[in-house]
């Protein structure tokens, strides 16, 4: 195969963009400039050759629009112009978070949920990895080295780990009620013919006891208070995350924050956590946005099924 490039009078150079991506490494090409000032004709380039020069040190980004790491450009507050309302109106390449049909959180209403054993248990392969705590100024996120803290199976596709962060009240209501805190456990599939590129977990908590493994984060919390900063957390094993029964709901949705991107895998285990009105207090108090919560409003179900796995339910029907 060969490229036709046209003359541009500049030396030849290979310029990369050194976004990382959320789980994988995707090579991308942004530019490439030959030195045809001596050239009255296009020539003829291999294109192998684009390819060895980038897997000789190019970095590489994701294709798939992901949570945004500076949060500024949007917030929470009632009435702003920034706030979820208008967040479709910011940019272009938002425009799902206001035409999307697609998009969440939802109201996991009991009416809506139709039981479905054959979807199976979740397949859990975590271990011990590097992590780094982070404010993005709406919410406080722990972000893991790609590709070593391991990954989830959803209908026999892996889709690794990359981050969770937390929000408060909860994003996804049950039956139109609202809960304490939100966590999202983040996950991003590497094969190229999966449709469906993102899975999240969410983990819904009711004020009770202190959650463990927040406690364990607290005082790194703290440091990180009203700056957009971040911190080595050294390694972080994401199993201490108590992710409760078996039993969840399983719904087809978006990022609940811009871009809102669609097609997202969601997984709500039925089994909910405790944290303590302390621990909700410092994530807020943490980020700069002076908002009291970071939890979207609920979206419009339209034609989504929810479905809902009972291993129980499931042995009795065999």
């Amino acid at each position: 195969m060969l490229l036709k490039l046209k003359s541009h009078p500049s030396l030849f150079t290979l310029n990369c963009s050194p976004t990382p991506l959320l789980s994988h490494r995707i090579i991308r090409l942004i530019a490439v400039k030959i030195d045809m000032k001596n050239q009255s004709k296009p020539i003829l380039f291999p294109a192998f050759a684009l390819f060895f020069l980038l897997a000789l040190g190019c970095p590489a980004t994701s294709s798939i629009p992901v949570e945004p790491e500076d949060e500024r450009e949007f917030d929470y507050l009632a009435g702003s112009e920034k706030g979820p309302m208008h967040w479709g109106e910011l940019k272009k390449e938002w425009e799902a978070c206001k035409k999307g049909e697609m998009q969440s959180p939802i109201d996991l209403s009991s009416q809506r949920v139709k039981v479905m054993p054959k979807l199976g248990e979740i397949e859990w392969s975590y271990k011990p990895s590097n992590a780094t705590l982070k404010n993005r100024g709406h919410d406080i996120s722990l972000q893991w080295d790609t590709g070593n803290v391991g990954s989830i199976k959803i209908n026999g596709t892996e889709y690794f780990l990359q981050q969770c962060h937390w929000h408060s009240p909860s994003e996804h209501t049950i039956n139109g009620r609202r809960y304490a805190l939100e966590l999202h456990m983040v996950h991003e599939s590497t094969d190229p013919d999966v449709e469906n590129k993102i899975a999240v977990v969410g983990l819904l908590y009711k004020n009770g006891v202190p959650d463990a493994f927040l406690s364990k984060l607290m005082g790194n919390v703290w440091s990180l208070i009203d700056k957009e900063d971040e911190k080595k957390m050294g390694v972080i094993d994401p199993t201490e995350i108590k992710m409760g029964g078996k039993n969840y709901l399983r719904y087809t949705g978006s990022l609940t924050v811009p871009p809102c991107t669609e097609g997202v895998i969601w997984t709500i285990n039925k089994k909910m956590g405790t944290v303590s009105k302390d621990q909700i207090k410092l994530l807020r108090e943490a980020v700069h946005d002076y908002a009291e919560k970071n939890a979207r409003p609920v979206q419009q179900l339209n034609q989504r099924e929810i479905h809902l796995y009972l291993p129980n339910k499931a042995a009795t029907q065999d």
